[in-house]
């Protein structure tokens, strides 16, 4: 028998608040540590042979860095509508609608997704 999917999530402010600085701060983490691989590929280039070995490791670190900052513009989009939702309402907790539930759900998949592809 199926479950039927629960359209509204009740959070608190703060349990909100915390789980977007984590995610942020993963987001930062995996920046970084892709920029940090890249700079060090670059910094290996030498010759033109190089690229062919180095271009894809490159590649996939500007992908990272590309995905990190999509999910940081997806955060940024959750965070001002429920900032909002917060300044409505006087109560210290609110209820996500359906598109919210989508761009958060949207987040957790990349950041899974991302997390299953990303290697050192």
């Amino acid at each position: 028998m199926n479950r039927t999917r629960k359209k509204e999530i009740n959070l608190s402010k703060d349990s909100v608040l915390s789980l977007m600085q984590e995610i942020y701060n993963e987001l930062v983490e995996q920046k970084s540590t892709a920029t940090r691989i890249q700079n060090k590929m670059l910094s290996m280039l030498k010759d033109p042979e190089d690229m062919t070995l180095i271009g894809p490791v490159i590649k996939e670190q500007q992908k990272i860095i590309n995905d990190t900052i999509e999910k940081k513009i997806s955060l940024s989009k959750l965070q001002s509508t429920l900032w909002e939702k917060s300044k409505s309402g006087k109560e210290d907790s609110f209820t996500l609608t359906d598109m919210d539930d989508e761009i958060l759900q949207n987040l957790i998949k990349k950041d899974i997704d991302n997390n299953q592809n990303f290697t050192l």
